[in-house]
């Protein structure tokens, strides 16, 4: 070994020989020096901790275990207080503000959920602003909507979520917003195109479009629980959008992705005014076997790749503009049109929205 003592080398020197393994007079990298003050400053115990350190991914899923479940009402009280509860419901009000602060909601919209058990379920509460609820708002109800805890009345739409939970065991928890570009795809009902971008093919995977029905109705939870068996972002037509994952966390990110996706498909669109490019079907199966190895399952798995990337039901915007007929220059500053010029964008106009149609 040098004279000169590494980040990596003095790894090693603490892992086999503590902080007294390093050679006197040795030449310390700076971060090599704060790991070996580290070591000093925790004696014995670093040798230990940095053999048996891996590097980690946050993980916020809650388990639980099934068929141990509170069942009075102090117990369910007491199931609401406790710390991992408490932690949960915490999130839940920091994520409202983040969607609040987004302008993904306003007023009192947009709603969030976490599964905690086989018959529980956390959920924000009805008619408050989501960047101003304490973890303290937070309800308790069971999987039929009956709410067992919490002060403020719960909202309506969690039986749309739930919805989904029956349905589908991996949703843990959902994202119910109004992001304003995914919501515009859903008013105009429109289901963005796929094989465009990797990244939503990996995290969203295929979005799914809801027909619509009345905001908190057994009739939306059905429809949307059906939907969102095979989709992890749902477009709920003329009303928002909802997105589940394994943990509130991920069901906020995939509110994320959806948004920023539709608001990319929008303004391509505008750009280009036709056709948009996609990857090749097969470059989407190598981004589905990404996104399983993940632990999200897709539909398309058995997919031909020629079916992957079959935008055919997507058409873009086009803006079209009838030049005309002369110059400034030739008609004294006051330009001319051709007089069929009307017609003929009328006739463009009724053509783009008999294939929209």
């Amino acid at each position: 070994m040098s004279n000169l003592i590494t980040a990596n080398d003095m790894k090693s020197i603490l892992t086999s020989r503590g902080p007294g393994g390093v050679p006197a007079g040795a030449q310390l990298t700076p971060i090599a020096r704060d790991l070996l003050k580290e070591a000093e400053r925790k004696g014995p115990g670093l040798k230990k901790a940095v053999a048996t350190s891996e590097p980690t991914v946050p993980d916020y899923e809650y388990k639980w275990t099934s068929g141990n479940e509170p069942q009075s009402p102090a117990e369910f009280q007491a199931f609401y207080d406790s710390p991992a509860i408490s932690t949960l419901r915490q999130r839940m009000s920091d994520i409202g503000e983040r969607i609040w602060n987004k302008d993904y909601v306003d007023g009192n919209g947009g709603n969030l959920t976490i599964r905690v058990g086989d018959n529980l379920v956390l959920c924000t509460p009805t008619l408050i602003s989501k960047g101003f609820m304490k973890a303290e708002d937070m309800c308790l109800v069971d999987m039929n909507g009956t709410q067992l805890a919490g002060t403020r009345k719960r909202t309506s739409e969690v039986m749309t979520h739930i919805g989904i939970m029956k349905r589908q065991p991996k949703a843990k928890a959902c994202c119910h917003a109004h992001p304003p570009h995914a919501t515009a795809f859903a008013v105009a009902s429109v289901v963005p195109p796929t094989c465009m971008i990797p990244e939503a093919e990996v995290f969203l995977g295929q979005i799914g479009m809801a027909p619509y029905q009345t905001p908190g109705s057994p009739e939306n939870a059905d429809t949307v629980g059906e939907i969102g068996v095979d989709h992890m972002s749902v477009l709920m037509e003329n009303h928002g959008v909802i997105t589940w994952g394994k943990d509130i966390e991920d069901a906020y990110w995939k509110m994320e992705n959806t948004d920023a996706y539709c608001k990319t498909i929008w303004m391509a669109s505008q750009l280009k005014g036709g056709e948009l490019k996609t990857i090749s079907g097969s470059q989407a199966k190598e981004l589905i076997g990404i996104r399983k190895s993940l632990g999200m399952d897709d539909y398309r798995e058995t997919w031909k790749e020629c079916e992957l990337c079959d935008n055919s039901e997507f058409r873009p915007g086009v803006v079209c503009g009838v030049p005309p007929a002369a110059t400034a220059a030739t008609t004294g500053n006051q330009p001319e049109y051709d007089d069929s010029a009307e017609a003929l964008v009328q006739q463009i106009t009724n053509e783009i929205m008999r294939k929209l149609r």
